[in-house]
């Protein structure tokens, strides 16, 4: 199927905006990308001019973990004098949200997030060598508003069946959620240096990073008949904040000083197949590699560069002109990827 019959599939306005033609008549290039499955954050289709995309989502994602904590000395490698903590963290992570997507172009579009997050955690824990066998189970949760974002895209050239389409993004992300410095950390008096007292873990999971930020993005399509390779760079710059302190039980709280989280190097790639006049499949790759965090200008303790990898496919149907259903699903290819994520989408062209 040419990069044309594949436009007219995804993005639901793109096909309602394509008048019939007379047989044998080339329909004409409105210069717009050609529509895939969505996998990505930064969608290929732009709004037509003077449309409006309301789309509701909800994604879940799934991760667990195993660490084992060795406190104590060795006398010879095989034999270990002291404590042995073994700790299974399982999270889970739904996230519904509404964007709005408005064309102020055929070449610019401007949108709007507004997510909603319940998160989940459980931590398993055994303190081997102290005379139990009994698992420590440690649960807790959060709800609530997320971070809003707000993002504007631009078509940069006129692209064509042997030519890329190149769409740059801007990106910015609110302060909107509940902030992960706010909420309640099990810990007396402090959570961290000699006078520590508790573990450290939140007694309610935040919805948002606490920090606002910026990014900046470069999206590339290109037809090359039956398929559709696309792609795209990012860089998300996290903005530091001074003064940060955190709560602990008993209304106290512990300061923190300045946090400047590391920023995150993305990319992602993948390849679109239409499989008739209504369906489109994708498959993709997504790659985030997120630098140190420090504190008062040094490293944090334990903060390492984290590399992030999810192999995706997605599927696309257009239900009407004006309504299209899409799913994704991910698997982490990277110890601190999640394991599995799902994402719905019904973008609705009004």
């Amino acid at each position: 199927m040419s990069w044309l019959a594949a436009a007219m599939l995804a993005g639901g306005a793109a096909a309602a905006d394509v008048p019939e033609q007379a047989v044998g008549t080339a329909p004409p290039q409105d210069g717009r990308p050609p529509a895939v499955a969505p996998l990505f954050e930064q969608p290929g289709v732009l709004t037509p001019r003077g449309k409006m995309v309301l789309e509701p989502s909800l994604q879940f994602g799934y991760s667990s973990s195993n660490r084992v904590v060795l406190v104590g000395y060795t006398i010879i490698p095989a034999l270990l004098i002291g404590l042995v903590d073994v700790r299974e963290v399982k999270r889970n992570t739904t996230t519904g949200a509404i964007t709005g997507r408005y064309g102020l172009s055929n070449r610019a579009e401007l949108e709007l997030k507004v997510p909603y997050v319940y998160r989940s955690d459980s931590t398993v824990s055994r303190e081997i060598f102290t005379g139990t066998g009994v698992d420590r189970v440690f649960d807790t949760s959060g709800r609530g508003v997320g971070d809003a974002e707000l993002a504007v895209r631009y078509q940069l050239n006129d692209g064509g069946p042997d030519r890329p389409y190149y769409v740059a993004g801007l990106r910015f992300k609110s302060r909107t959620g509940t902030d992960p410095f706010e909420v309640v950390t099990d810990c007396t008096q402090r959570c961290v240096g000699p006078n520590a007292t508790g573990t450290g873990l939140p007694l309610e999971l935040p919805t948002g990073s606490g920090f606002y930020a910026l990014q900046p993005s470069l999206t590339w399509l290109y037809s090359t008949d039956p398929a559709i390779l696309f792609g795209s760079v990012s860089y998300l710059y996290n903005f530091k904040r001074d003064n940060v302190s955190r709560r602990v039980l008993g209304g106290e709280q512990e300061p923190l000083g300045k946090i400047a989280p590391g920023g995150v190097i993305g990319f992602n790639f993948g390849l679109g197949l239409a499989l008739n006049e209504r369906a489109l499949i994708s498959f993709g790759y997504d790659h985030s590699s997120i630098a140190r965090t420090k504190q008062n200008g040094v490293p944090v303790a334990g903060s390492v560069r984290t590399q992030l990898g999810t192999l995706l496919m997605g599927f696309s149907y257009r239900i009407s002109d004006k309504r299209t259903i899409n799913v994704a699903v991910g698997a982490g290819l990277t110890r601190d990827t999640p394991d599995v994520q799902l994402s719905f989408r019904l973008p609705m062209t009004f």
